[in-house]
């Protein structure tokens, strides 16, 4: 939804923009990714939008539940319940690991195959792609077995679908008009 990334995106660059490190970035990493799954949690989920609820409130009890917490991680989750954002959390991680990504010249890249590569298919692929886009690829595979032969390889907003299922789904599509 392109609302919760409009939302979510100065609160990601804020958070980047205080980790000067890559030691930070990891660290703010595993935070954001902390806070995003406790905000969809089925028992916090009401409380996120309560009216009842103060914000003060709110914050108390997600930076409670979150354990120990530097200042600035605190602030940030008392800043996300004062403006009602707690809710984009998940938004905000996304978009966080994509700066990051960017600022450590890498890419996640998702295969999507018929059968599991095997470890040697996925190093020659791994490396095929970090001289294509020239960054190092954190490679992530699952098997999908409609796809019946091929993989589908996602990289950002790049999409290369060289699936049987695909071919033919173009091909059909192709055939009808």
């Amino acid at each position: 939804m392109a609302e919760r990334s409009t939302l979510a995106r100065p609160y990601a660059r804020a958070v980047f923009e205080l980790a000067r490190d890559s030691t930070e970035r990891k660290k703010w990493a595993e935070g954001l990714s902390a806070l995003a799954t406790l905000v969809q949690d089925q028992q916090l989920q009401p409380l996120l939008d309560h009216p009842s609820i103060s914000a003060s409130q709110l914050a108390g009890i997600v930076t409670e539940a979150l354990g120990e917490l530097s200042e600035q991680e605190k602030n940030f989750v008392h800043l996300l319940a004062e403006n009602r954002r707690l809710g984009l959390a998940e938004e905000v991680y996304r978009i966080y690991e994509t700066l990051r990504a960017e600022a450590e010249n890498r890419i996640s890249v998702e295969v999507v195959t018929a059968k599991a590569l095997e470890d040697e298919q996925q190093k020659r692929l791994s490396e095929a792609l970090r001289q294509r886009v020239g960054k190092e690829i954190e490679l992530r595979t699952r098997v999908d077995e409609s796809l019946i032969g091929g993989a589908v390889i996602k990289a950002g907003d790049t999409t290369i679908d060289g699936s049987v299922k695909g071919k033919l789904a173009r091909l059909s599509s192709a055939l009808v008009y």
